[in-house]
């Protein structure tokens, strides 16, 4: 049996670089790489763990004897071991075993930086390099333009594994999902797409957030170039790719990161800091600078290799507080005496840093809950340096509110009204997420009070808002035709509910809605800007009616937004307009009965000289119940 050869992609330079934090092209480098060396072929194998007294390769090729394929140690005390393994290549499975100088602790792992992983529960990483001709030649070129946050953004959150099966139950592979999920994202009008965790994860009901493979596409749906293929296919089609990325915490899985070289090698050794009591998971510690350059590698490595254009960054708020989810005593305050996670504040911001740095085109988006300041902000003016943030309190407060029974609105209209006071505080993306839709919170639809008709017009009425309302905005998979039950990861979602007019009524209005906001610019011009929103009327709480105006550049561009919030017409409605002269033509009326409503129109009379709301001239319109009414 051939023994290892001793061999180092490594130059000095880089070694520094991992030392000192900074280097961020670590999959380069680390891991397993078929390769040539002095014309034999076989594999380079490189792994970080600086406590082991000893680290083997070991695999089928060597009967896993853990004595056959020793790694040699660097010299230079960063901890790598290292070597080469003839007549070892593409394919073959793995992984490394860790004898530990720390209390002979012995571990068995797979590897950190695998391009690839055994089908779960399988947990063996393989040796993968495979070239792929990507076709997305045209998209990448004017990514930045298209990508950019002055731009469109409709994103259709998608869980892999669950949004459609074939033959019963059995998942749809990579190349399956590049036909068909990429036909019905681009007919929908969706400009992007956001997949929940696909890097490997060893247990399906953590939806992907426990991760384990952290450089791998899941082996659930094919190979990593089937992967490659679905993010080639959506680019052809003018869809950008948004992947969730979970660098808050990982599970204690065995085969996984913990306790990976006998020490508290990635995560923090104060349980204070490295342990997360409500995931019972351990959290990274941002501190060790081999640490930050692992994951600073990770979100470069799908920029980089699989052209993905943005990444959703999952539990902000859990880094950045040393208190999340803990009690008095369970915690410990920082050197200022405060919550802050000051290690996690700086990661943070070096990672956006460099993604930025690095990617033309590219957008990072926090999923942060509380009130902290300056997340979409620069880190140069002192923010974290992310290009949007999840809009939380927008979701909350008007999902409170539409569940109210529409006699009580009119007593919590403050619910919608309020997000107007903090809208531009941050670029915020309104999302309508899987977390909405689980745990006993039923889906979207059955949250809406009343009867069918009632539903499903508070429904459309919703989507109708959420469109309108400054910001970019999600919607989860399911919620565009109305999903009557609560999500489930291990089902298909409900298309044959598409039969019903109700449901296939939903789903082309969020179509003809992705149409408008795409060729609408007040829409997204100024999305993040307070000079893209203007009242008309807020107060008319009596009545449950909001009233108001978005703005682009153009102001001949400007259009104008009334929601009814109760089922009841309201007729001559006044509303004064900036407008001095013109006819008013009704654009979009979630009301038609295309989309299931009632059918009635708008007729929006000619503007007259009668001062209202402020305003010299005005206009009175028939506002359907339950719907939204949008002019120019």
């Amino acid at each position: 049996m051939a023994k290892v050869i001793v061999h180092s992609l490594f130059t000095d330079f880089d070694i520094d670089l991992f030392k000192a934090g900074k280097h961020f092209r670590l999959y380069d480098k680390l891991g397993s790489h078929p390769l040539e060396v002095a014309g034999v072929k076989g594999t380079y194998f490189a792994v970080w763990a600086p406590t082991a007294r000893s680290v083997s390769v070991v695999g089928n090729f060597n009967d896993w004897n853990d004595s056959a394929h020793l790694l040699n140690v660097r010299w230079d005390s960063s901890g790598i071991w290292e070597g080469f393994i003839p007549d070892v290549g593409h394919g073959e499975i793995y992984k490394y075993k860790i004898y530990s100088n720390n209390h002979g602790a012995v571990t068995e792992k797979a590897d950190p930086f695998a391009r690839y992983c055994e089908h779960p529960p399988n947990t063996a990483s393989i040796i993968w390099e495979a070239d792929y001709k990507w076709k997305d030649k045209k998209w990448m070129g004017y990514r930045a333009e298209k990508n950019g946050l002055n731009r469109p953004y409709s994103v259709y959150e998608v869980h892999l594994g669950s949004w459609k099966k074939k033959n019963g139950n059995e998942f749809l592979s990579y190349a399956d999902l590049a036909k068909e999920l990429t036909e019905y994202v681009k007919d929908m009008g969706f400009t992007h797409v956001e997949f929940m965790p696909i890097m490997e994860y060893p247990y399906d009901p953590s939806w992907g957030y426990q991760l384990t493979g952290y450089f791998a596409p899941t082996s659930r749906f094919g190979e990593p170039e089937g992967f490659k293929l679905l993010v080639d296919t959506l680019h052809q089609n003018d869809i950008g790719v948004i992947l969730d990325w979970v660098p808050s915490h990982f599970p204690e899985d065995a085969h996984g990161l913990g306790f990976f070289d006998g020490s508290h090698l990635y995560e923090h050794p104060d349980r204070r800091k490295g342990y997360h009591p409500d995931w019972k998971s351990l959290i990274f510690n941002y501190g060790r600078n081999e640490v930050r350059a692992f994951l600073i590698s990770n979100a470069l490595f799908w920029l980089d290799q699989f052209h993905v254009d943005g990444l959703r960054v999952d539990a902000v708020a859990s880094m950045l507080y040393l208190d999340y989810s803990r009690e008095e005593g369970e915690w410990e305050p920082n050197i200022y005496g405060n919550n802050e996670n000051l290690e996690a504040m700086s990661f943070i911001r070096e990672m956006n840093e460099a993604v930025y740095s690095n990617f033309s085109g590219v957008q990072t988006i926090a999923e942060e809950s509380t009130a902290f300041t300056g997340v979409s902000k620069p880190v140069n003016l002192g923010g974290l340096g992310f290009g949007m943030k999840w809009m939380m309190g927008w979701m909350h407060d008007t999902l409170e509110y539409f569940k109210k029974e529409p006699v009580y609105r009119k007593h919590h209209q403050n619910d919608l009204t309020f997000s107007m006071t903090y809208a531009f505080t941050e670029n915020f993306m309104l999302p309508f997420s899987h977390d909405e839709v689980v745990y006993g919170k039923q889906s979207l639809l059955y949250r809406m009070p009343g009867d069918e008709w009632q539903r499903f017009a508070n429904l459309r009425l919703l989507y109708g808002y959420m469109f309108t309302h400054p910001g970019a905005n999600l919607i989860f998979m399911g919620g565009e035709f109305g999903q009557t039950s609560e999500w489930n990861f291990q089902q298909s979602l409900d298309w044959h509910l598409l039969q019903y007019e109700v449901h296939s009524g939903t789903q082309q209005m969020v179509k003809d809605l992705n149409a408008f906001y795409k060729t609408h610019p007040a829409l997204y011009e100024k999305q993040f800007s307070p000079e893209g929103f203007q009242w008309i009327d807020y107060g008319d709480h009596e009545n449950s009616v909001l009233t108001y105006i978005r703005k682009g550049h153009d102001t001949k561009n400007d259009i104008y937004v009334v929601l009814n919030l109760t089922p009841v017409p309201r007729e001559n409605y006044r509303i004064g307009l900036p407008k001095k002269s013109g006819t008013m033509k009704e654009l979009f009326n979630s009301d038609e009965k295309k989309y299931g409503g009632s059918g009635m129109s708008s007729n929006i009379s000619k503007l007259a000289k009668k001062p209202w709301h402020g305003h010299e001239k005005s206009i009175e319109i028939t506002i359907p119940p339950l719907s939204i009414v949008i002019f120019q």
